[in-house]
This record gives C-alpha cells, sequence and structure tokens, in this order.
C-alpha cells in the first residue's frame, strides 16, 4: 500500500488545530459555538484571539443567524457544532440567512455519520450531506484524516462563499501527507488501478485503500479517488477513471440517498452511463454501539468495500 498509517487522531482535532492556525494568520477569521467548545476542540482558538469567539449556547439557529450578520462586516466565521445541529436543527436558518444571500459562512460541523457511535440514532446524522449539497451555491466538503481536515480548515478561510465542512469524533488513521495540497473541488488519486474505480469519502477513504489492498491478493487492481469535495464534484477525475476501468463503487458514512453516490450516478447517467456498487447506509437511522460495530452492522467499513467490488465484478 501506497499510504501508510502516520498517526492515530481525531479529525475533528485536525479542525481545531487549523482554526487555531487561522487565530494567527487571519484578523478577521472569527469562531462561534453552541456550547460544544470540547468536543469541537475550539479551545486553542479561544486561548489565542478570545475577542473572536462568541459563545452561543444551545441556541444553533441563533448562531446561524448571528454568523450571517457578521459577515457583512468582512468577517469570515465558523460555526462549530455537531453535524446533525448544523443542518437538521437550523436548515431553515442556513438556507435563508446564508445561502440565498451568499454569505461567507463557514459550517464546521463535527460527529457526524455513524461512528460518532454511543450517543447514539437522535445524534447520527446521515442524511447531511444530501440538504446541504441541495442549497445552491453551497460548497460541501467531507475530510478523511486530521492532516486533511486541518488543510480543509485553512482552505476554506481562503474561499468565498458558505462552506459545508463535515468531520468526525473517532480516533482514525492518519495517512494523508501533512504537505499535500488541500484543492477546493478537486479529487485525490491515490492509487492507480485497471479493473474498478473505488471513490470514497471520508472515514471510507481508508477503508477503501485496506479493501484495495486486500483485493490485490486476488488479483483485483482497484483505482482509488478520494474525493473531499462532494460539491463542486470533481468530474475530471472520476470520468477519466471510469474510461479505463468500466465500473465504479462509491463508499461513504451517508444514506445511499442524497450522498456521494447519488451524485456520482447522476453525473454519470448524463456523461458516460457506467456500472456502479453502493456502500453507503441502507434508508435507515442507527443505533447506539461502538464505531466499528456500527460500520460492520451498516456494512460500510473495508469488508463492505472488498463485497461491493466484488458484486460489481460479477456483473
Amino acid at each position: 500500500m501506497k499510504y501508510e498509517i502516520l498517526d492515530k487522531k481525531d479529525t475533528r482535532s485536525g479542525f481545531g488545530a487549523g482554526l487555531a492556525e487561522l487565530a494567527d494568520t487571519n484578523p478577521n477569521v472569527v469562531a462561534l459555538c453552541a456550547d460544544l467548545i470540547g468536543s469541537l476542540k475550539m479551545e486553542k482558538f479561544i486561548e489565542k484571539a478570545p475577542e473572536r469567539f462568541f459563545q452561543v449556547g444551545i441556541a444553533e439557529a441563533n448562531m446561524m443567524g448571528i454568523a450571517a450578520g457578521l459577515t457583512i462586516s468582512g468577517k469570515i466565521p465558523f460555526t462549530g457544532t455537531f453535524a446533525n445541529f448544523s443542518t437538521s436543527r437550523v436548515y431553515d436558518q442556513i438556507r435563508q440567512s446564508i445561502a440565498y444571500s451568499n454569505k461567507n459562512v463557514k459550517i464546521c460541523a463535527s460527529h457526524a455519520g455513524l461512528t460518532l457511535g454511543e450517543d447514539g440514532a437522535t445524534h447520527q446524522v446521515l442524511e447531511d450531506i444530501g440538504m446541504m449539497k441541495m442549497l445552491p451555491g453551497m460548497t460541501v466538503i467531507n475530510t478523511c484524516d486530521y492532516n486533511q481536515t486541518k488543510a480543509a480548515t485553512l482552505a476554506i478561510a481562503e474561499f468565498e462563499g458558505p462552506v459545508y465542512l463535515r468531520f468526525g469524533r473517532p480516533v482514525v488513521p492518519v495517512f494523508i501527507p501533512e504537505d499535500m495540497p488541500f484543492e477546493i473541488g478537486k479529487g485525490i488519486l491515490l492509487q492507480e488501478g485497471t479493473d474498478v474505480t473505488i471513490v470514497a469519502t471520508g472515514h471510507l477513504v481508508w477503508e477503501s485503500l485496506v479493501a484495495a489492498e486486500e483485493l490485490a491478493k486476488e488479483g483485483i487492481s482497484c483505482e482509488v479517488i478520494n474525493i473531499h469535495t462532494i460539491k463542486p464534484l470533481d468530474e475530471e477525475i472520476i470520468l477519466k477513471s471510469v474510461e479505463k476501468t468500466g465500473k465504479i463503487v462509491t463508499a461513504e458514512e451517508h444514506n445511499y440517498i442524497g450522498g456521494l453516490g447519488e451524485s456520482v450516478a447522476g453525473m454519470l447517467a448524463r456523461k458516460r452511463p457506467t456500472l456502479q456498487e453502493f456502500v453507503a447506509v441502507n434508508d435507515t437511522f442507527g443505533e447506539s454501539a461502538t464505531p466499528a460495530e456500527l460500520m460492520k452492522k451498516y456494512e460500510i467499513d473495508s469488508d463492505a468495500v472488498q463485497a461491493a467490488v466484488k458484486r460489481i465484478m460479477a456483473r
């Protein structure tokens, strides 16, 4: 495998590190939190720039309105709470106050997907990517490890327009090099292959690399692409790959309805119809268990990616 485990950290800590760096480098960046400072790893930003931090409390809708207002004076607000509370609870405020008027708000959402684990189904948002990508002008980013999350946090501060940045709670492998550039809207070819394309996002990127290594032992050559930006989708890198392989598996920690897989399927239907298999949660809510147990049960781990590749190879 080209990519090896460099460390193990949670992606939310990558967000915290990036935000702390922005405290030093960008005086227009301000941070808002809905009573979850520790969970969002925002302590270092507060230490460095207390006058640029706003504790809104458990009032997420109010937080989005304040963030929208702060942009009018040239500030770059980063909001911080769980992904469920960053989307479902405040969708009207995001649509009306941020997306409609193209406000430069960065909606930073931790504890996404199933892998927040024991908090259970009420907190395990699996529809947020779909909700956010449907908003006109909203950029949607879903990072795969600590280094990529830090890089994305720095990148979105320089990007003009509303952004939804999605990351997670659990400790996961760090495998993206610290110096790898983060370019919004550009996927990353992690591994070349000839038999099947695996397009993955978030925590499923590492699972896909593990799956590809196992499949190589059986003579199946997988091309693995990291799609960290779901909207705008990097159509070029996907089309170039499927021209070679003729088959694609999409892998994500999200409902298969509305997620990366549907974005890819829609694009391919318009531009190059291609056999596709989905690795995603099958239109259901989660439950309380460890992240590994949930990924196994809901079939979004490396074994599930391998099974999807074998299914499509047999079609």
